[in-house]
C-alpha cells in the first residue's frame, strides 16, 4: 500500500514525541503537531519527521493544519494527543479557568482537528485494496486517560474532561460504522513525563516529582507510543476499541503501591 501517513497531535514532549519517533522507526511518513516550533524543529532534526507549529484551540490553526496536510500527501492515521490537566482542586474550589482550558485541550481541540483531518482520511481510502489484496483502512486514536473511566478526588475538572472525550470517541465510532475507519482509544494511567505534572501543579517541581516518589516502575512515554503503534499497526479487521494501560503498581487512579512490589 505504500508508505503511510501519521499526524501525531502534542508532538513536542512525552507521549506525543515518543509516538513521532517510533512510528519513525516503523517507517512510516509522520507529521508531528504542537504549539512550540523550537522543540519542533528538534524533533525533525532528529527523526525526519514533518512538523507543523500550531494551537489546537485556535480554528484559524486547525484550518491551517487541514491545508498543509491536504497539500502534501494522503494522511492515513491521526493520533489526537494533545492534552493536559490543571489542579486538584475540588469541584467547588476549582478554577473556572482551569476548567475552560481542561475542557479547550482534551475535548474541543480533539474534535476540531477530528472534523478538519476526517475527510483527509477518507480520502486516502479511495484507492482501495492493494496488490496483495488487504483492505484500505485509516485511523483515529484518541488518548484519553484513566481518569475519563474512574472518578477520584481531586480529578474534578479533568476527571469532567476525559470522561467527555471518552464519550466522544464513542459516539465517533458509532457514526463511522460501515465505513473501513478504525476508531481506537487509549487510556492511560500513571504516565511519568517532564511536563504533564508541571503543567498540572502550576510549574512547582517538587509536587510534579511527588506524584511518583517510591512508585515502582511507573510508565514512561515509551511504553504508550508503543501501544499505539502496536494498536494502528494491527491487521485492518482488528479494532482496539478501548486499551487501558497503567503500572502494575497502579490499581486505580487513587490506588498506587509505593515501595517495592512483592508477593504476600
Amino acid at each position: 500500500m505504500g508508505k503511510r501517513r501519521v499526524v501525531v497531535t502534542g508532538a513536542s514532549s512525552g507521549i506525543g514525541a515518543a509516538t513521532v519517533r517510533l512510528f519513525r522507526e516503523h517507517g512510516w511518513d509522520v507529521v508531528g503537531v504542537a504549539r512550540r516550533a523550537d522543540r519542533l524543529a528538534a524533533l525533525a532534526e532528529e527523526t525526519g519527521a514533518a512538523v507543523f507549529p500550531g494551537d489546537l484551540t485556535v480554528q484559524a490553526d486547525v484550518d491551517k493544519l487541514r491545508d498543509y496536510l491536504a497539500g502534501s500527501g494522503p494522511v492515513h492515521a491521526l493520533v489526537n494527543n494533545a492534552g493536559g490537566a490543571k489542579g486538584l482542586d475540588s469541584v467547588e474550589a476549582g478554577a473556572i479557568e482551569d476548567w475552560a482550558w481542561m475542557f479547550e485541550i482534551n475535548v474541543l481541540a480533539v474534535k476540531r482537528v477530528t472534523s478538519a483531518v476526517l475527510p483527509l482520511l477518507r480520502a486516502s481510502l479511495t484507492a482501495g485494496p492493494d496488490a496483495a489484496g488487504a483492505a484500505a483502512s485509516a485511523d483515529i486514536v484518541n488518548i484519553t486517560s484513566i481518569a475519563g473511566h474512574t472518578a477520584y478526588l481531586g480529578g474534578g475538572g479533568y476527571n469532567a474532561a476525559k470522561f467527555a472525550a471518552h464519550a466522544m470517541t464513542e459516539v465517533l465510532r458509532l457514526e463511522l460504522n460501515g465505513e473501513p475507519i478504525r476508531v481506537i482509544e487509549i487510556a492511560p494511567g500513571m504516565v511519568q513525563t517532564e511536563e504533564f505534572g508541571l503543567v498540572r501543579f502550576d510549574g512547582d517541581a517538587e509536587k510534579a516529582r511527588a506524584a511518583y516518589t517510591n512508585v515502582p516502575h511507573p510508565l514512561l512515554a515509551e511504553d504508550i507510543a508503543a501501544t499505539i503503534v502496536a494498536a494502528v499497526e494491527l491487521p485492518a479487521h482488528v479494532n482496539v476499541d478501548l486499551l487501558v494501560v497503567k503500572p502494575v503498581a497502579q490499581a486505580a487512579p487513587h490506588l498506587v503501591a509505593r515501595g517495592p512490589l512483592a508477593p504476600r
